[in-house]
């Protein structure tokens, strides 16, 4: 007898979860509920529809429920909702929205891969009609023709995570005068707030205005018009708003029928993808999962995990038995022409887990060349690597305009497979001067990381500058003095990385030597001439460069 297979939610993880399965069973009775009018469509590819990049609607919409349901004999029913899960009886009851009808479906197994939903705060004005969410066709389609039909010339964009600053980006092509603002000290936490200072910069240069640390008091309609009015009191006028402060988990059904759920209403699931109930599995953004570095429960949005969740689903319906082994929360965004990318743990979540900057984990930061500095085009591309004492990767992020993915996508390769630093620097990658430099970034990063481990170099870091009692130290500047003269680190003493073997004996012997260049290799240079001749010192992590942005307010 075949096996009779709902699935309740479209998109990544519920379409996936169908293919899949019909793939693996022939016979399977499989039917797809969706309360919307779509199956399979680009989420991630609705703001650049909103800013033309995308010119054609139909491009977002992967498959159409019946090109979906005849290529997989799926039987998909769209703008049907399920109501309610009966365990006890292995039924689920469904409103079919085109006829308002309440009718029941048995199961043999139940998937659910509801999704999120966008986060909307009970703050005043929030009602008003040009404030919008995007996270469907229908959203999508709303914002597009509120575009198409307004003379906008203002907009503000409330949150810095993805989908805002995508949006501010295709508002800002569109020709808008925009704003962002955060609640939080820095747009894309999945980053470090030192590397997100590079961002705030990138930002702020396309004539974007920033507003970081500023919530959302009330919002004051004026007609056309609505103000919002920030947490500091600052009054934005805009024609347009657009919502992106965070997503919540669709788990209402799960917790009105008893399943296992967290705090935040995800759903909790074994290795297998079961819930409490073993003939009903979950997945996508929905769950909670293991963070593969870590260990702990993690909840991770991304379209990538709830792919690959929706086959392993389908196999284990199969008997299979096939197991997810958790997420590192892999990401990539572009934000205007900047490539953000990061994989596994970030210092913001080590520190949760009470880990300790230089007692539990270390810190090796470069800016290279994407590729070969001779051949033109090159650009600059700055590498975080995270590791512990023993040399594991923990995590790494990275920025720049080229050549930025494909490193990260190196290192998410390398965590996967439990990598050390050593590791990374026998990694033999792909050369050729336009693509990039005989010694990789990649490599060059896990060079400076095991400089770092070795006590071959001792690192300091930007934060720590100010903290510094400049009286019991001197602060050597290596570069050159033209490049002094576009900044320095006050209090420097300036001796040029070429003139330092016959200056050496302008330098205290008696006290510890911070060493700064532009990016960081010329320090590390000074201090293999500086620390045989018995001086004590420390190299600042990425240079001056880092070190001027990353005191940057915005």
């Amino acid at each position: 007898m075949s096996k009779k297979v709902l699935i309740v939610g479209g998109v990544a993880g519920g379409a996936g979860t169908a293919a899949r399965l019909r793939r693996m069973d022939n016979q399977a009775k499989i039917i797809m509920f969706e309360k919307g009018p779509y199956i399979s469509f680009a989420n991630c590819g609705l703001p650049y529809y909103i800013g033309g990049t995308i010119k054609n609607r139909e491009e977002l919409l992967l498959q159409t429920p019946e090109g979906f349901g005849n290529r997989f004999n799926v039987d998909v029913r769209v703008n049907n909702e399920v109501l309610k899960i009966d365990r006890d009886n292995k039924k689920v009851v469904v409103k079919d929205g085109a006829t308002d009808k309440i009718y029941e479906e048995s199961y043999d197994t139940l998937v659910l891969s509801t999704g999120s939903t966008p986060l909307v705060p009970r703050i005043e004005g929030i009602d008003s009609s040009n404030i919008f969410t995007l996270w469907t066709i229908p959203d999508v389609d709303r914002i597009k023709e509120y575009v198409l039909s307004h003379n906008l010339k203002k907009a503000t964009v409330i949150g810095g995570g993805f989908i805002g600053l995508e949006m501010a980006e295709n508002l800002h092509d569109l020709g808008l005068d925009v704003s962002i603002a955060e609640m939080a000290p820095q747009v894309m936490t999945s980053i470090d707030y030192d590397m997100a200072q590079l961002i705030h910069g990138h930002i702020t240069k396309k004539a974007v205005h920033l507003h970081l640390n500023n919530g959302v008091k009330f919002f004051k309609s004026r007609g056309p018009v609505t103000d919002v009015i920030l947490s500091d009191g600052t009054t934005i006028e805009s024609d347009i708003i657009l919502l992106a402060i965070g997503v919540k988990p669709n788990g209402s059904l799960a917790i009105e029928s008893g399943l296992r759920t967290n705090e935040r209403g995800g759903v909790i699931v074994d290795a297998y993808l079961r819930t409490s109930d073993p003939d009903i599995y979950a997945l996508g953004d929905m769950i909670e999962v293991e963070d593969f570095v870590s260990g702990q429960k993690t909840m991770v949005p991304l379209a990538g995990p709830a792919n690959k969740q929706g086959r392993i689903v389908a196999d284990n319906i199969t008997g299979l038995s096939k197991t997810y082994n958790g997420t590192q929360g892999t990401s990539v965004a572009k934000v205007f022409d900047m490539t953000v990318a990061s994989t596994g743990n970030n210092e913001k979540s080590l520190e949760r887990q009470g880990l300790t900057y230089g007692k539990d984990y270390l810190v090796s930061i470069i800016t290279k060349s994407s590729h070969a500095d001779y051949y033109p085009g090159a650009k600059d591309l700055t590498i975080k690597l995270i590791f512990n004492l023993e040399g594991k990767i923990l995590g790494a992020q990275a920025l720049g305009q080229e050549g930025v993915e494909k490193r990260i996508d190196v290192i998410a390769t390398a965590i996967r497979f439990g990598a050390t630093v050593k590791d990374l620097i026998e990694l033999e990658l792909s050369y050729a001067p336009p693509y990039s430099s005989a010694k990789d970034p990649v490599n060059m990063v896990a060079y400076v990381a095991d400089n770092i481990l070795s006590q071959k170099m001792a690192p300091i870091r930007s934060e720590e500058i100010k903290e510094l009692d400049k009286s019991k130290l001197v602060i050597l500047d290596v570069r050159t003095p033209e490049e002094v003269a576009y900044g320095a680190i006050e209090g420097h003493v300036n001796i040029p990385l070429d003139d330092l073997r016959e200056r050496i004996h302008e330098l205290p012997s008696d006290k510890e030597i911070i060493i700064y260049c532009a990016v960081g290799f010329r320090g590390y240079l000074a201090s293999t001439i500086l620390n045989p001749a018995g001086f004590k010192t420390r190299n600042l992590l990425g240079g001056y460069n880092y070190y001027r942005k990353f005191l940057k307010k915005y």
